[in-house]
């Protein structure tokens, strides 16, 4: 091969050369990115990319990732034997596996071997899965994807026939290379030595130029993943993805994301990252009912944009106009706006997504500029803001009548250092009809364990949450710094929530202001009375109880086992939906869905209650004041509403103490 060295290295110095500089231009654009520290906690972090991205721990979360874990590895061993390729074209005479011991060198040239059927294997596996039976949430004849795959296929093949030409050449028993020895007795067999040279010669420049081409197509399809999403699995957050980036309110600032170097550097490595696997759009409430968006296409959406307004943006330090807007355009690379308002901000996308994309985020920051910056948002959505902001409920009811739902009970307003916890009624609590009749289920179940709790009463203020996920992060931030005053000035330090949006919203986003708050919400906090032996129950009978988890306890902050082990305990055995824990599916009223109506595609909540009548339910276990109205309206839809009944965990368990022995 000592021929090749002088034209090898030509091609081989011109192809790095190329991608190197390919490299750079497309990394050069993530530093357009504001600033996002990524950085801090190194060892947590390089656990983190081992334990995902190199032990692929949700890439085979699904049968299929497995034949993905096979490729990757294969990859990874024969990134060894390329490498050694190149060199030894470039140096024959000096740098060669068969320069060293006989073991060593058979020991790598057996796993080479192995390694490379397995990939063909895998290849063989994907064509299958793609022309035969393709997932729907995924584009199944993709010319990147197609392109890509033939690429590692003609790169095995080249390997075997350069290797059993060289052993049919030799005349040789290359034992220690089992499949490459099978094609030279069999395929290669009786070739004469010039034949067999030519062969050789022939597949080595194949699996030279085939190797050199898939580097340098790799920054410019989808699978530029392969350089960035070991480093993004790096990068990921440390804590759960369950709040949204803080906002300064000065003069002169813009707010959200319109433009897309307004992201942050990790947001657009997020963009590079994608695998385009179509998981996030498998799970997604809003794909799924058949709406506008597609959180797949949102990332893809933003690549290219970054990619076709980056360099001018670059060009011009970050402050030029761009030609492609990054909402609201036609075509590719443009978000479509009636997408961003489609997220129930369920969190399921980010859940699957086996690299880390934050989904949610980019999708409330590009809502903020629509709201903060534009004021172009859903025509419903304007009673709500005006409600909200005015009288500090979604209804716009006036503030002394939080207080009506507790007209027959003694109630006492909560007292620093007399009262241990403030129960946090929320809005739907004290306001909703039937969500009342929860609130009161709970304080009779905190009356019978004795606990020392007390409310806010008509001076209890909107958490926020709503407003936060639809993008109004002013009107947000201005009730944060006036529950923030509430709350210190009464002292309060502990917390029961009605609500899950308020638990997740009181616990994590207040963070961000330095509220620290002990916040628990009512299923947890009943479980654990139900553990200290601190609650009399009996046994309730309600036939065939379906559990659905909510979103913002679930996904958001973990919360799976707690409500089912205290409704185990006083209704025995439960039943699961098809997609439940942290598979479970959206009610749809998430993101601030639930001021707003389903006019496109299929509803949402009548496709999660149909889940849960597949399963014959008699009633269905929520935990969520959004949850109960979204099952009520599909029951009623599905004419169920007679049959089925839908009940929090707190009227269940006040139930069992009704029939206590």
């Amino acid at each position: 091969m000592s021929s090749f060295v002088v034209p090898f290295a030509i091609v081989f110095v011109i192809a790095v050369l190329f991608f190197i500089y390919s490299c750079y231009r497309r990394f050069r654009l993530v530093a357009l990115g504001k600033f996002d520290n990524r950085f801090k906690a190194f060892g947590k972090r390089l656990w983190n990319m081992i334990f995902y991205a190199f032990m692929q721990r949700r890439v085979v979360s699904r049968p299929f990732g497995v034949n993905h874990f096979v490729l990757f590895w294969c990859f990874l061993i024969l990134l060894i034997a390329n490498t050694e390729f190149f060199l030894n074209g470039l140096f024959p005479e000096y740098i060669s596996f068969s320069l060293l011991a006989d073991p060593a060198y058979f020991t790598l040239a057996f796993i080479f071997d192995i390694v490379s059927i397995l990939a063909l294997i895998s290849v063989l596996i994907a064509f299958g899965r793609r022309f035969l039976f393709p997932p729907s949430y995924i584009e199944a004849k993709s010319p990147d994807a197609l392109v890509i795959l033939s690429l590692v296929g003609v790169l095995m093949i080249a390997f075997f026939g350069m290797h059993a030409s060289d052993i049919a050449l030799a005349g040789e028993n290359a034992w220690y290379m089992p499949v490459s020895n099978a094609l030279a007795h069999s395929v290669f067999a009786g070739g004469s030595s010039q034949g067999l040279t030519v062969s050789a010669g022939i597949f080595w420049w194949i699996h030279a130029l085939v190797l050199l081409a898939f580097l340098n197509y790799l920054p410019y399809s989808k699978h530029m993943h392969i350089l960035t999403a070991i480093p993004n699995c790096f990068f990921k957050s440390l804590t759960r993805v369950n709040t949204q980036p803080r906002e300064e309110f000065d003069k002169g600032n813009v707010y959200g994301v319109e433009r897309v170097d307004q992201f942050s550097w990790k947001a657009l490595f997020d963009s590079y990252s994608c695998t385009e696997c179509g998981r996030c759009s498998d799970v997604c409430p809003a794909t799924n009912s058949e709406k506008h968006l597609n959180p797949r296409l949102v990332i893809h959406d933003i690549k290219i944009n970054l990619l076709e307004n980056g360099p001018k943006l670059a060009g011009k330090g970050g402050n030029g106009d761009t030609c492609l807007p990054l909402i609201g355009g036609e075509g590719e690379g443009s978000v479509d706006v009636q997408a961003i308002w489609d997220c129930t901000t369920c969190g399921a996308c980010m859940e699957v997504c086996p690299v880390f994309i934050e989904h949610v985020p980019k999708i409330v920051e590009m809502r903020r500029n629509l709201v903060e910056m534009k004021a172009k948002f859903p025509e419903e959505l304007l009673t709500f803001f005006e409600n909200i902001e005015q009288r500090s409920n979604p209804w716009g009811i006036a503030p002394p009548e939080r207080t009506k739902w507790a007209s027959e009970i003694d109630v006492q307003p909560f007292e620093a250092g007399k009262t241990e916890y403030l129960f946090y009624v929320g809005c739907a609590g004290a306001f909703d009809a039937r969500n009342r009749r929860v609130t009161l289920a709970v304080t009779k179940i905190l009356d019978a364990a004795g606990v020392s709790w007390g409310i806010l009463g008509k001076d209890e203020l909107c958490c926020g949450d709503s407003l936060r996920r639809l993008g109004n992060e002013y009107v947000f931030d201005r009730m944060v710094q006036a529950n923030k005053q509430m709350f210190e000035e009464k002292g309060v330090k502990k917390v029961i929530t009605l609500c899950p949006h308020c638990y997740s919203t009181l616990k994590n986003d207040y963070r961000q202001y330095g509220v620290e708050l002990e916040v628990v919400h009512h299923t947890e906090f009943i479980n654990e009375l139900i553990e200290q032996g601190k609650l009399p129950l009996g046994k309730v009978s309600l036939g065939n109880v379906i559990f659905h988890d909510s979103c913002y306890l679930g996904r958001y902050n973990q919360l799976y086992e707690q409500p089912r082990q205290a409704l185990r305990t006083v209704a025995g055995d439960i039943k699961e939906m098809e997609h439940n824990h942290a598979n479970s599916f959206c009610c749809g009223a998430g993101g601030g869905r639930m001021w707003l109506e389903e006019s496109i595609g299929k509803r949402i909540f009548v496709m999660r209650t149909a889940e849960a009548l597949k399963e014959e339910a008699s009633a269905i276990c929520v935990c969520c004041p959004y949850c109960m109205t979204m099952f009520e309206d599909g029951l009623k839809d599905r004419n169920a509403d007679e049959s089925v009944q839908v009940l929090d965990l707190a009227e269940i368990v006040a139930m069992a103490l009704d029939k206590q022995d």
